[in-house]
């Protein structure tokens, strides 16, 4: 049996480009799929440096080409309004 884990959806969604992040876990025996299952978790534009050199490749650079000042701003803005 073998296990393997693949990031296989990125998209960047809504006003604030939450991106999100899907990883599929594949488990196949002798070659045959026998199950998939699903994780999904968001990169908000708040993210620390430090935080997204932990993400994958693809999501740096999605988040490096969304995640602009205006995009970063507006966000941070949104999270201090009241409720």
């Amino acid at each position: 049996m073998a296990v393997e884990t693949i990031i296989d959806k990125v998209e960047a969604c809504g006003q604030y480009k939450i991106i999100q992040v899907r990883t599929a876990t594949i488990t196949t025996e002798d070659g045959v799929e026998v199950s998939r299952t699903y994780h999904r978790h968001t990169v908000t534009p708040d993210i620390s440096s430090s935080d997204l050199a932990n993400e994958s490749q693809e999501v740096q650079d999605l988040a490096a080409s969304v995640h602009t000042d205006a995009i970063k701003t507006a966000y941070a803005e949104m999270l201090t309004e009241p409720k």
